[in-house]
């Protein structure tokens, strides 16, 4: 299901205040059979920038239309819906495919695993189109990882954007690692009164 921004994006939760563009641990994303090593980490921008199409972008390598994008987030985020923006003259996705933290998916992995949700896709250029999740399968997502198969007849998939909505659902998980072990006891910081010169021996 996609949803077509013909009303007022405020009232349907579509601004950017519910972009999860922040919550992307950016350093880590990556795709497989990009042309150029890194031009993945180009799509992903703040949702009022969706448009910008005149720097780089991610593009696949010649007569391969077939992209995957590992997208990890700095929280477990819950996902509402996602948008795609692609390349003029058939060159944007069109299919979309997503499986929820499953690390290191190749393209082996996603022609044989069962996807947790598909799309069809429509060329986007105007990036008025999102498409909706079923969001009870998009909750507590570490990571996702999108499987574009195909295009609308290019010789390759070219997509300027990702977006995706929804809201942030707890700590950054180091922090959250470092909190847990803080709460853990640590002998050396309860030294008895003995070992460091006071009357008493015996902790309580």
């Amino acid at each position: 299901m996609a949803c077509l921004h013909d009303h007022s994006c405020e009232d349907h939760d579509c601004s950017s205040d519910w972009s999860l563009y922040k919550h992307i641990d950016l350093d880590k994303v990556s795709a497989l059979n990009e042309a150029t090593t890194g031009s993945v980490k180009s799509v992903f921008k703040a949702w009022e920038h969706r448009l910008n199409t005149s720097g780089e972008h991610l593009e696949s390598n010649e007569g391969d239309p077939e992209l995957i994008v590992f997208i990890p987030f700095t929280s477990d985020v819950k996902i509402k819906s996602i948008s795609i923006v692609g390349g003029a003259d058939g060159t944007s996705p069109s299919k979309m495919r997503a499986f929820i933290n499953r690390d290191g998916i190749d393209f082996s992995d996603a022609q044989s695993m069962q996807a947790v949700q598909e799309w069809d896709l429509a060329e986007n250029m105007q990036g008025v189109l999102e498409y909706q999740t079923r969001y009870s399968k998009f909750q507590s997502v570490g990571n996702i990882t999108l499987h574009f198969p195909d295009n609308f007849g290019g010789d390759t998939t070219k997509i300027h954007y990702i977006g995706l909505k929804g809201e942030a659902t707890q700590l950054k998980r180091d922090v959250v690692a470092t909190i847990v072990y803080e709460l853990m006891p640590n002998p050396s910081d309860h030294k008895t009164r003995a070992e460091t010169g006071g009357g008493f021996s015996h902790v309580e």
